[in-house]
């Protein structure tokens, strides 16, 4: 911690935390079609505010608004907003028509159906139909060649999972996702974003999800159409993130709190009324722990201030109240396998300017 006492002052200024950030894989990923049709990527990460450097530490994250601005580039350049993982493109403007399409039903079990029936007209290797059972929906996806990598599925299902989110107002609570895929390496941005519970090496796709959901009313305008298309696809990548698991609830207490005011284990215990051995169990379960949540905080605040303002280390080392910059240079290197000097990448723009 800092040697010198935080004057009250600087301890209450409210610290912009990250709304996220996504592994670097996952830029990977959204890149492996345009590389194999040669698209040149140099320009589309330049855009996107990527730097080159990070592309080669599996360690390193990229903030939202970077993979949002690349999914977007790349679907500028591809005139694809599927990232070319389909033999028909989703043409540029496929999905604002959709979701203004969409916004007119009158209950989320109506537009579900027509979400379904488009992107059926749209895709020819994703072939989906909604089905229920007993007390639980299905969204069944059909491949009508080999199974996908797990990359192609989760885009899929962050289309029209995100949509469904959106119409109704709030998260619509994902109880298993099953697929025919290889496990990935890494799939812990999965979870946070759909579910913790996801099969792989299954005999058919599938989301189930309670099918009481279906009866909810669509609660959307044009005015707040307009909003949502602006601000998607970023809308999708963070919006609806899980919020009933304990990770999620510890994340959302801490950062509402300056670091310097964030409390050690046996102190969260009274806050959240569970016992300390409980708490680290749920967390193990969820694949966390306590020192990892906060980590996770410092690290993707620190990515979204080097890559998105002119602050200096000394002042983010402050902010995220380390001993020094040193100690922050060393945790930032140890956290994402570069130095923190790779994220400033030479063309973003700073507080308005070059």
């Amino acid at each position: 911690m800092p040697n010198k006492i935080m004057d009250n002052t600087l301890k209450n200024q409210p610290l912009q935390y990250s709304k996220g950030t996504i592994s670097v894989s996952l830029v990977h990923e959204a890149l492996q079609e345009a590389k194999n049709q040669g698209i040149t990527l140099d320009p589309i990460l330049d855009q996107a505010g990527i730097a080159s450097e990070i592309l080669h530490s599996p360690l390193a994250r990229v903030s939202v608004e970077a993979y949002a601005q690349l999914w977007t580039e790349l679907a500028n350049a591809m005139n694809d907003e599927f990232f070319g993982m389909d033999r028909h493109h989703m043409r540029r403007g496929s999905y604002k028509l959709l979701s203004e399409m969409v916004m007119h039903a009158d209950q989320l079990h109506t537009a579900l159906r027509q979400i379904l029936q488009f992107l059926n007209a749209i895709l020819d290797d994703f072939q989906s139909t909604l089905f229920t059972e007993e007390n639980y929906a299905y969204i069944v996806i059909y491949d009508t060649d080999q199974p996908k990598r797990m990359f192609s599925y989760a885009t899929y299902l962050m289309l029209i999972h995100g949509l469904m989110c959106w119409l109704t107002g709030q998260r619509i609570t994902l109880n298993r996702i099953e697929l025919k895929c290889n496990a990935p390496q890494d799939d812990q941005d999965y979870k946070v974003r759909f579910c913790e519970n996801i099969g792989y090496l299954a005999d058919e796709n599938y989301i189930q999800f309670d099918a009481s959901w279906l009866k909810t009313p669509i609660k959307q305008d044009h005015s707040a159409w307009q909003k949502f298309i602006q601000n998607t696809p970023q809308n999708l990548l963070v919006r609806f993130k899980n919020p009933h698991a304990l990770s999620s609830i510890i994340r959302k207490h801490l950062m509402q709190k300056h670091p310097s005011e964030w409390l050690e284990l046996n102190e969260l215990t009274q806050f959240l009324n569970i016992s300390e051995a409980t708490i680290q169990r749920r967390l193990k379960s969820e694949g966390f722990s306590y020192q990892q949540l906060k980590n996770e905080i410092r690290r993707d605040t620190a990515i979204e201030l080097l890559s998105r303002s002119d602050k200096t280390l000394q002042q983010i080392s402050d902010d995220l109240y380390f001993q020094d910059p040193s100690a922050f240079h060393r945790a930032f290197k140890k956290w994402t396998g570069v130095s923190p000097g790779s994220y400033r990448h030479e063309n973003i723009t700073l507080d308005g300017q070059e």
